[in-house]
């Protein structure tokens, strides 16, 4: 038998984190920036943070691996993590230049960021897909956490935290519009990543995977891919206009025409072979897509 796995540390509170990497107390007990090289090692093998936080790190050493160790820039890499999500402390090393960004999501209850913040799928995004900065982002970036940090370290008034989270909402604006750009700038590795998903979709249609095992999900595809399924859905959006979902359903429409044409099985055994439980539902689909009924797109070949 292996070794049990062991169960992450849950970090309820910034005061906690603050505990646990011996940093003194921190001023506003739902949000605080963490100069990297303060800390010390947590002795955690994994931790999950029950609050929001944004970490930008500068080493060349010990930067995260994107993808297939495709890298952009050498100025700084981002990861972004929600509430819950479990992370792998790692071994601490002394970084260059990083810091964090820490914030309870009672800091932002009260504000639209609130529902908002779901919006910026980078939140979900895997560790080794970070953002990589250029130095003239890395500067917008630092300059908005100089106005956070210089506002919750100041006096604090009526104003400060509205000031606090429309600097926040504009750092995740700018790291939208940054992650955008990595996109394009990495077109032709990205379209690498389109051409292996287009693949695996003809073999998955082709093969008795789909009658096996159901229609293929964004997050099979992901796994196939090593990527997470926000990553790769907001890749294919800004390469082809296009969801995952978009680009599943277009792949098993077009198989679907292939044996409606060239077969003469009918309609729910072609659903069931496409991976569909119900009939209705794959005519339903056929439809939406071609304007056509299964029965009707058949008989356009007679």
């Amino acid at each position: 038998m292996g070794k049990p796995a062991h169960r992450p540390y849950m970090v309820n509170s910034v005061t906690q984190l603050h505990q646990l990497l011996s940093l003194p107390k921190p001023v506003h007990p739902l949000i605080s920036v963490i100069n990297l090289k303060d800390i010390k090692p947590s002795g955690k093998e994994s931790l999950v943070f029950n609050f929001y936080s944004i970490w930008q790190e500068k080493n060349v050493e010990n930067k995260l691996r994107y993808g297939q160790n495709y890298f952009d820039f050498d100025e700084g890499s981002m990861i972004f993590l929600f509430p819950g999500q479990v992370v792998s402390s790692g071994n601490h090393k002394q970084t260059e230049y990083g810091w964090g960004l820490v914030f309870h999501p009672d800091f932002i209850s009260t504000y639209p960021l609130a529902k908002k913040i779901k919006d910026y799928g980078f939140f979900s995004y895997a560790t080794n897909e970070a953002l990589h900065l250029s130095d003239s982002e890395e500067k917008v970036l630092n300059g908005i956490l100089e106005n956070i940090t210089n506002e919750y370290r100041s006096r604090i008034d009526d104003f400060s935290q509205d000031v606090i989270v429309t600097q926040i909402e504009l750092m995740l604006h700018y790291c939208d519009r940054f992650y955008h750009r990595q996109f394009l700038t990495r077109k032709s590795i990205n379209y690498d990543l389109l051409t292996q998903l287009e693949t695996i979709l003809t073999d998955y249609f082709n093969g008795d995977k789909s009658n096996e095992s159901g229609l293929p999900t964004v997050q099979y595809l992901a796994d196939m891919l090593n990527v997470s399924p926000g990553y790769l859905s907001d890749m294919l959006r800004t390469l082809t206009g296009k969801s995952a979902q978009h680009h599943i359903h277009n792949r098993l429409i077009e198989k679907a025409k292939e044996l409606i044409s060239t077969t003469s099985r009918s309609v729910s055994e072609i659903a069931y072979s496409l991976g569909f439980e119900q009939p209705n539902s794959f005519s339903k689909l056929f439809k939406n897509k071609t304007n056509l009924s299964p029965l009707e797109f058949r008989k356009s070949f007679n």
